[in-house]
């Protein structure tokens, strides 16, 4: 059944690599918790304790602000087919935008990808599986060729208009920090 150990092993590295969907959640001290699932190619495992994915435009940019204020996120996989299991990462994770000295390096690790919005780098303190007998079995058909072909259309200023009106401010009324100083 369940176990909880401290960094990742080629194992569970193994089971990462092959997985289409993973979901991320974030919260504040009060307000809202978010938690979104991701796909596209967009997680890499930097080491066995820490991870980078690329956060792609969206409607919101609730795991960027939650990061601002609580450095805290968890990072959930689910086998859909296989042998069941849960992986759950548990960490401190910051976010890094096109302006940021990190961006260089991080974005070497991903194709270059229209939509790219900011990478979040997660340190983990905690690996936990679970069995994940409830989880059904799915079938994958493939990825939705939308966002990309969506944010090449948009192109670099309709991007920042977009983030202007959609990612500056969260849910519960907080900053994002999308257009905020360059971090060294």
């Amino acid at each position: 059944m369940g176990k909880r150990i401290k960094k990742l092993t080629p194992k569970l590295i193994s089971f990462i690599e092959k997985q289409r969907l993973f979901f991320v959640a974030t919260a504040m001290k009060e307000g809202r918790i978010n938690l979104s699932p991701k796909g596209l190619d967009s997680f890499r495992i930097l080491s066995e304790s820490q991870v980078v994915w690329l956060n792609l435009t969206g409607s919101g940019n609730e795991t960027a602000t939650h990061l601002k204020f609580q450095d805290r996120m968890t990072i959930m996989f689910c086998a859909f087919k296989g042998n069941p299991m849960i992986l759950r990462l548990y960490g401190s994770a910051k976010v890094f935008h096109e302006r940021d000295v990190a961006w260089q390096e991080l974005q070497t690790h991903f194709p270059d990808t229209a939509g790219r919005r900011q990478f979040i780098l997660m340190d983990i303190d905690l690996v936990q599986t679970s069995c994940g007998f409830g989880v059904p079995l799915l079938e994958y058909k493939g990825e939705r060729d939308l966002l990309g072909p969506w944010a090449a259309e948009k192109g670099e200023q309709g991007l920042q208009n977009y983030w202007s009106a959609k990612n500056v401010i969260s849910l519960d009324g907080h900053p994002t920090g999308i257009f905020d100083k360059p971090k060294e």
